[in-house]
């Protein structure tokens, strides 16, 4: 089971990642939101800030497609991201280990070509093992 904590350590383990001031969490690299808590609108109230939900920046739809149905006690979407490539991730149904492979491939899709290799040249003891992760998906500016 992950949580807030987990996201903020995996996300600022990442080279040229800052965190954005906000109620919950949100990651960028370059100026781009690759991660950030999931901010639940109710009707006719206001919204609430929810640590235990993260949004994650996916490849494209079909990547969209593929998590909400391969896995919909994990992943799951509303309609205001409707054609986003953005999903849900209910924090308590996934393990730390698939957290990071999911934040780590979030970033590799919105950090700039030029700064991509930093990811093997920046990891240091206090970052998770990330040699394991693909290149499947390709950086989008």
């Amino acid at each position: 089971m992950a949580d807030a904590d987990d996201v903020r350590r995996l996300a600022l383990a990442l080279p040229h990642v800052v965190e954005i001031e906000s109620a919950g969490f949100d990651f960028r690299v370059a100026d781009k939101g690759f991660i950030w808590s999931y901010p639940e609108r109710t009707p006719g109230t206001p919204r609430v800030i929810r640590t235990d939900i993260a949004v994650l920046y996916v490849g494209d739809e079909a990547e969209k497609q593929a998590l909400l149905l391969g896995e919909p006690e994990v992943f799951f979407t509303t309609p205001a991201y409707g054609g986003l490539p953005l999903v849900m991730v209910r924090l308590e149904q996934v393990d730390v280990d698939r957290l990071g492979e999911l934040v780590t491939d979030a970033w590799r899709m919105r950090v700039p070509d030029s700064l991509v290799g930093d990811l093997d040249t920046d990891s240091g003891p206090s970052s998770p093992d990330l040699r394991y992760l693909s290149d499947a998906h390709p950086t989008i500016p």
